[in-house]
């Protein structure tokens, strides 16, 4: 875990909450982490969780950006990166050392961190993970997870598994603070799959019982963008595949006082910045009570 200093600690009514796929190594990346950035300082949320982070050679994209905008970070490298690898072009000068992970950025210190390693048959393990953040937020500390599911079509019963995997992981990892568990991620999955129908509690049982983890776009105005794998998006177009909303951000129950209730939802990062996309996976940005 790495802390970087000296990010303010303003009191506030409200965190916003973050989550975003930076797509790796992949496209025009060097131009693309400029557009994340550029971003990034315009939106000004409080927490990111981030997926497909990139480093090499004592380079890391997460500890750039929070040295650039003043927050404190933490990440997690998947353990199996020769699949990822495999798929970047030859001339890519860091192709046979690139590692790939999860993030977390923080406009307050980590308090606590944890890494999970995420089950998958052997044909589809790349490593994937979730990394757990505990942060010193004004006034009570935030339990806040990052997560990135198996990415193969068919394989929903896979990620059903680690969906079970990432609620017992939470569960685990619950605190004595008042603040709901926030977790955020690429799950690669449709609203009304079975793998995130088991966060939620209301329409099959929960993964753990009694814990209750709702989706933040179900606070969203139902006339806004919702897709973030947007064929409208030229690097999703190449893939012909549909558009979708496979990026969360869930939230458990709000405590009695309303604190983490969502207040606000909206897709974010779904154009181009300065001529380019900065990612293939548009954000998804939460506004919770705290």
């Amino acid at each position: 875990m790495t802390l970087l200093t000296q990010p303010s600690t303003p009191e506030a009514s409200s965190v916003r909450v973050m989550t975003w796929n930076l797509w790796w190594r992949f496209g025009p990346w060097e131009r693309r982490q400029k557009a994340v950035l550029s971003a990034l300082r315009t939106l000004r949320p409080d927490v990111i969780g981030l997926q497909e982070v990139w480093a090499a050679g004592g380079d890391n994209l997460a500890g750039w950006l929070a040295d650039e905008l003043g927050m404190h970070w933490t990440w997690a490298a998947s353990d199996a990166p020769q699949k990822w690898r495999s798929r970047l072009p030859g001339t890519d000068p860091d192709r046979a050392t690139v590692d790939v992970g999860n993030a977390v950025l923080s406009r307050w210190p980590v308090l606590d961190r944890d890494v999970q390693r995420l089950p998958a048959p052997p044909g589809l393990d790349d490593g994937r993970l979730t990394l757990y953040a505990l942060l010193d937020s004004p006034g009570h500390p935030l339990p806040f997870f990052t997560t990135h599911l198996t990415s193969a079509v068919a394989a929903s019963a896979v990620r059903v598994q680690q969906v079970r995997a990432v609620a017992r992981f939470i569960a685990d990892h619950r605190t004595e603070t008042p603040f709901p568990p926030v977790l955020t991620g690429d799950f690669n999955a449709w609203p009304d799959s079975d793998e995130i129908r088991l966060l939620g509690g209301f329409k099959t049982a929960p993964a753990v019982p009694g814990q209750v983890l709702i989706d933040a776009w179900e606070y969203a105005d139902a006339a806004q963008p919702w897709a973030t794998w947007d064929a409208r998006n030229p690097y999703v177009a190449a893939t012909h595949g549909p558009s979708v909303r496979v990026d969360y951000i869930h939230v458990g129950l709000p405590a009695a006082t309303g604190l983490g209730r969502v207040l606000s939802v909206r897709r974010a990062g779904d154009g181009p910045v300065g001529g380019v996309w900065p990612s293939d996976h548009a954000a998804v940005l939460a506004e919770l009570a705290s």
